[in-house]
């Protein structure tokens, strides 16, 4: 069972840490298909097609988002397994809170997530944000602030073969009247900027495009009979 945050994380003062060097490259940006597009209430669209994911099934992808907790041995030394996905730019995962009665990680769990897009602390993100959908075609994280979605991210799995197909789609902004008068224009600029959308497109081509190097021989090794 995953933890769930204690109450002195929410104290630290977030450092990078060191950089994991695995031998592998990451994805480029011209890899995947993207687009930025403004509305004009101030409503951030963000999409990525990704390329290929090869060897990588939609089962490991939910499998992953399901077991995304806790340590794994790689390369002969053990790391958290969120700082295997990306070994840049996060730097921490917990499960801030669950309102699963059997504790496992899905619908009505909360996700802790902090990263620095482009390993840089001014582009720090830490937001909590509920899963609201985890099944073997995607998953779907959300923020509300006073009943309000604010911000929401969304992948989507495609079988292809013995490999996947990958979208994403992030909105951060509301068209409601509060989105208009309030989020989007006077707390979104603080807490993610237009220059944080250009940097969280590299970021997710990278961190999804990592998951050939490392989530068939991790998925294996757990499923061993």
């Amino acid at each position: 069972m995953t933890q769930q945050a204690q109450p002195e994380e929410w104290t630290l003062a977030w450092k990078l840490p060191p950089p994991r060097e695995f031998g592998w490259k990451l994805k480029p940006l011209e890899s995947a298909r993207t687009s930025f597009d403004i509305t004009p209430n101030n409503v951030f669209h963000l999409r990525i097609e990704h390329e290929r994911i090869r060897g990588v099934t939609p089962a490991m992808l939910y499998w992953w988002f399901q077991n995304i907790g806790g340590a794994m041995t790689y390369q002969g030394r053990v790391y958290p397994r969120y700082l295997v996905w990306h070994p840049y730019d996060h730097i921490h995962w917990a499960l801030a809170r669950n309102t699963r009665p059997d504790g496992s990680i899905g619908v009505g769990s909360y996700f802790r997530i902090v990263e620095a897009f482009n390993a840089d602390l001014t582009m720090l993100i830490d937001s909590i944000e509920q899963v609201v959908k985890l099944d073997e075609t995607g998953i779907r994280l959300v923020r509300r602030i006073g009943g309000t979605e604010v911000f929401s991210l969304e992948h989507w799995f495609e079988p292809d073969g013995s490999d996947s197909r990958y979208r994403s789609h992030m909105v951060v902004g509301a068209e409601s009247w509060f989105g208009r008068a309030v989020f989007n224009s006077l707390i979104r600029p603080q807490i993610f900027t237009r220059a944080m959308g250009s940097a969280w497109l590299k970021h997710n081509i990278e961190e999804v495009g990592a998951f050939e190097n490392f989530l068939p021989e991790f998925y294996a090794s757990m499923h061993q009979k």
